[in-house]
């Protein structure tokens, strides 16, 4: 019904406006419930709702030797660790600071890729189109710069430790994971990072914190459907479809539905400030595509 290049581009909103509204999610849920606790459960929820569609559709889960390895390796070093980071890191540093911070990881994609996938072509127009929509998001948060060094360099360091071990991921699952259904890339490793995380909640954070009320139902609901087996399947199986470069720019689109979002739903200030920098993200994302735009305008122009 749509072509392929429909698709992608469908696909690739999609992962941006859930994983924006993640945020709001994620705000919601911190009422209720601890935040270790609250991505355990909703991860574990998630790869419930992944084992269910796969035996739905009868996709088996693959267990080759590199499969089984993939799956451990995606467990803690895309959901575990990198997660549980971000979490712990903004009780200590403003969401605004972390989202800067998470926008390098299309810096390490770049080197990531350039030494790791020989036929992957990274051209000087997309580090342009990059440091573009990296400095977009510097406006939008320019405020949030502004902060105490002595008191919030852990929390910086382990945001970008997290980016870092995403970009590194990414890198690794384009290069060895294109074997791998994309609801089988995720039943596993969402079930270690739902335990685990769950496990350590319940062990460390404080527990009379609890209320089990209809925010932690929706928040959890909607972050596991939504905002991980939905936004994770789509964005594995962008993986194969186009350059890691330009999917790994959706980091730097989310955080401005995270704003927009915020601006709609919790009366939050929308500036001038936030305009210029949306505008600088999107055209930095128009030159980190500009072969792609380049091909749809010349077939556009062909089929008239």
């Amino acid at each position: 019904m749509f072509s392929e290049s429909v698709k992608i581009s469908l696909a690739y909103i999609l992962i941006c406006l859930l994983w924006g509204s993640t945020w709001l999610a994620i705000r919601l849920g911190l009422d209720s419930l601890t935040p270790i606790l609250s991505a355990g459960l909703r991860f574990s929820l998630a790869s419930v709702l992944v084992y269910i569609i796969m035996r739905i559709k009868k996709i088996p889960l693959q267990t080759d030797s590199l499969s089984i390895k993939l799956y451990f390796i995606l467990g803690f070093f895309s959901f575990v660790i990198p997660f549980g980071l971000v979490y712990w890191a903004e009780q200590f540093i403003p969401s605004g600071l972390a989202s800067i911070i998470f926008a390098v990881m299309p810096f390490f994609v770049i080197i990531f890729s350039v030494l790791a996938i020989k036929e992957q072509t990274i051209t000087p127009i997309q580090i342009i189109g990059v440091a573009l929509g990296f400095f977009g998001i510097v406006v939008i948060f320019s405020e949030d710069l502004f902060v105490e060094l002595s008191f919030d360099i852990w929390g910086m360091g382990a945001v970008l430790l997290s980016s870092i071990m995403q970009a590194g991921i990414a890198v690794t699952m384009k290069k060895y994971g294109k074997h791998l259904n994309p609801l089988s890339m995720n039943a596993l490793p969402l079930l270690m990072a739902g335990v685990t995380m769950a496990i350590f909640g319940l062990l460390f954070e404080d527990m009379s914190k609890l209320k089990f009320d209809s925010n932690a139902f929706i928040s959890v609901g909607y972050l596991a459907f939504f905002g991980t087996v939905l936004t994770f399947t789509t964005y594995y199986w962008l993986m194969r479809k186009i350059n890691i470069v330009l999917l790994s720019l959706s980091t730097f689109i989310t955080p401005i539905i995270a704003v927009i979002l915020g601006w709609v739903f919790l009366g939050e200030k929308f500036t001038s400030q936030i305009l210029v920098g949306s505008s600088l993200v999107l055209v930095g994302i128009l030159f980190a595509n500009f072969s792609g735009l380049k091909n749809y305008l010349r077939s556009f122009t062909a089929s008239r």
